[in-house]
């Protein structure tokens, strides 16, 4: 057998047991929707009152932050909430974000989707920020 010979078959079983050592199992895809995987938890993030929009009789609530949208996944929880709140008071919100779903499935399709960017959020709170007044 010649050195070539041997060299050649080293290469060929290097060819063949690469990929098995290299390879990490499948990646885990993120879950959707409200009360799924957890991306973040927002604290106290601020946000202007007219960022906030609540549609007739508090079914639904979004608001935007940037070029990102935020779903809530309770809005009929915190609609009493909101109608405490004045036009013109600077608001911070809390919660637990997800990725919105419709989002989710079309981001990796399009483009924007690097940019735009949809989440669900379960409010936990939503209040009036007074600048450290009481």
């Amino acid at each position: 057998m010649t050195t070539g010979n041997i060299i050649r078959k080293i290469l060929v079983v290097i060819v063949m047991v690469l990929p098995l050592v290299s390879y990490s199992g499948c990646k885990k895809q993120p879950k959707c929707g409200c009360g799924k995987d957890i991306l973040q938890t927002l604290t106290d993030e601020p946000l202007d009152y007219s960022s906030l929009i609540y549609s007739e009789g508090g079914t639904n609530a979004y608001f935007q932050i940037g070029y990102s949208t935020y779903y809530f996944c309770n809005p009929g929880e915190m609609f009493p909430t909101y109608q405490t709140l004045r036009a013109g008071d600077q608001l911070v919100i809390s919660g637990d974000l997800f990725w919105e779903c419709n989002y989710l499935y079309s981001a990796s399709n399009y483009s924007y989707g690097m940019y735009y960017k949809v989440y669900q959020i379960q409010v936990t709170a939503l209040r009036a920020y007074l600048y450290g007044k009481k």
